[in-house]
């Protein structure tokens, strides 16, 4: 059976620590339209969480790269490879395609 995370008591209250400012969640939130006017309590730290998994996912796959290519330092071209190699990772191809 699945472990309960940190995050897993949102209904009852507890939201655990975070590891984005859920102020500058929020501001993103708002500036992404017009139609967007309120933004319930619970959102931002939904997205806090949201936003920490894919950056912890990117960097697992950029590492594993880093390993192979028989490096310490995680590097740009590692992001890149990790991008281009997972499907995933499909909506970002255009962001690292023209950085090389």
């Amino acid at each position: 059976m699945r472990q309960a995370g940190t995050y897993s008591g949102i209904g009852s209250g507890k939201t655990g620590p975070h590891l984005l400012p859920l102020a500058r969640i929020k501001k993103i939130m708002k500036r992404s339209g017009e139609e967007v006017k309120m933004i319930s309590g619970e959102s931002p730290i939904v997205f806090s969480k949201a936003c920490e998994l894919f950056i912890k996912e990117l960097t697992q796959r950029s590492w594993m790269l880093t390993i192979k290519g028989k490096t310490r330092t995680l590097s740009k071209q590692d992001v890149a490879s990790a991008v281009m190699a997972t499907d995933l990772f499909d909506f970002l191809l255009n962001l690292v395609s023209d950085s090389d």
